[in-house]
C-alpha cells in the first residue's frame, strides 16, 4: 500500500486554513501537516527551506496571509505588503526547490481594479487602478498569482490559484480594529445589544455592494479546484489566465447586510452611517461562471451562514 499524500496547510490557524484542514481530515485520504508560527516562521526563507527539505510534502494549500479590514490596511500598509510578499514567495519558491508536485494559492478579490466591470471576471486582472485603501495587500496577492503562473511556465509545475470573494464564518477574527466587515458588525451589534446602546454607527455610506461566501464553502471549493485534472484546470485558465474566482455571484449593499446582521444578533435599535469615513470599492461581485462550469457551486446561504458565524462568535468570546 502506498503512503498517503502529505499535504501542508499553511495558515491552518486562520479561518480559511482551518476550514481546509478540517475538510481534508474529514476526507481521510491524506496526512495533513501543519505548523504554528512559533514552529515555522513562513517569512524566514531559511526556515521554510529546511521545513520542505525535511517533510517531503506532496501538496500545499497556501492559505497563510497577513489580513485585515479597511482600518488595518490603512494603518499598517508596510506590514501588509511585506509580510504577504515574504510568506508567499518563500513557500512557492522553496516548494519548487523541494519538488512539491501541487500547490494552491489563495488570493483575494481585491486584486481587481477599483472600477472593474461587474461582475468581475478573471480577465479583468491588471486592467485598471486598484482600490487605494488596500492597494499594498492587493499588489502582494497579484504577485502571488504571477509567481505561480511564472513557475508553471518556466518549470512546468502545477501551481494553481483561486480568488475568493469576501469570506466569513467559523474561526473568523472578531477584533474590533482588525476585523473584516461581517465579524466587525457581528461584534458591534452584539455589544450594542448587550449594553442597550442608543445606536450603532457604521463606517461609510452603506451604499457599497459586496458579495460574501461562508468559509466552509470556500474550503470545499479549494479541494474541488485542487482535485481537478491538470488538463481540465489549464483549459479553464487559458489564455493568459492563471486563477479561478470563488464566490456566490450574488451581492448586497452594506446597509442591507447590516440590517440582516442586526436581526440575526437580535439588536433592535437604530443604525447610522458615518459618511465621513471611506467606503472602499463601490461594488465587488465575482463572475463565478468558470467555477460553475467546473461543477462547483456554493451551498450555504447568507442568513444561514450569518447565524452560524454568530454562534461561533458567541463561542469564541466565552472561551
Amino acid at each position: 500500500m502506498s503512503r498517503l499524500d502529505r499535504i501542508f496547510v499553511a495558515g491552518h490557524r486562520g479561518m480559511v486554513g482551518s476550514a481546509i484542514a478540517r475538510k481534508l481530515r474529514d476526507r481521510g485520504d491524506a496526512t495533513v501537516i501543519t505548523r504554528t508560527r512559533s514552529e515555522l516562521d513562513l517569512a524566514d526563507q531559511a526556515q521554510v527551506r529546511t521545513f520542505f527539505a525535511n517533510e517531503k510534502i506532496d501538496q500545499i494549500y497556501l492559505a497563510a496571509a497577513h489580513v485585515g479590514g479597511i482600518m488595518a490596511n490603512n494603518t499598517y500598509p508596510a506590514e501588509f505588503i511585506y509580510q504577504n510578499l515574504m510568506i508567499q514567495t518563500n513557500i512557492i519558491h522553496e516548494a519548487w526547490r523541494a519538488g512539491v508536485e501541487k500547490l494552491l494559492f489563495l488570493g483575494s478579490s481585491c486584486i481587481y481594479p477599483r472600477l472593474a466591470s461587474q461582475p468581475m471576471a478573471e480577465d479583468s486582472l491588471l486592467t485598471g487602478v486598484l482600490e487605494q485603501t488596500n492597494e499594498p495587500y492587493a499588489i502582494a496577492k497579484i504577485a502571488g498569482i504571477k509567481l505561480c503562473e511564472s513557475y508553471n511556465r518556466q518549470y512546468g509545475t502545477d501551481y494553481r490559484s483561486v480568488m475568493p470573494t469576501n469570506l466569513y464564518g467559523t474561526g473568523d477574527n472578531y477584533d474590533a480594529e482588525k476585523s473584516h466587515v461581517i465579524p466587525g458588525l457581528l461584534r458591534r451589534f452584539h455589544d450594542a445589544k448587550e449594553s442597550a446602546a442608543s445606536e450603532v454607527v457604521i463606517w461609510g455610506t452603506g451604499k457599497p455592494m459586496r458579495e460574501f461566501l461562508y468559509v466552509d464553502d470556500m474550503a470545499e471549493a479549494c479541494l474541488h479546484v485542487m482535485d481537478l485534472n491538470i488538463d481540465t484546470y489549464r483549459k479553464n485558465t487559458q489564455p493568459m489566465l492563471s486563477h479561478i474566482n470563488v464566490g456566490t455571484g450574488e451581492d448586497l449593499t452594506i446597509r442591507e447586510l447590516a440590517i440582516i446582521i442586526a436581526d440575526v444578533v437580535g439588536y433592535r435599535g437604530p443604525i447610522a452611517f458615518d459618511s465621513t469615513k471611506p467606503d472602499g470599492t463601490p461594488r465587488k461581485v465575482m463572475d463565478v461562471s468558470r467555477l460553475h462550469n467546473l461543477g462547483w457551486r456554493a451551498r450555504i446561504g447568507l442568513r444561514e451562514g450569518l447565524a452560524l458565524a454568530y454562534a461561533d462568535f458567541l463561542t469564541s468570546t466565552r472561551r
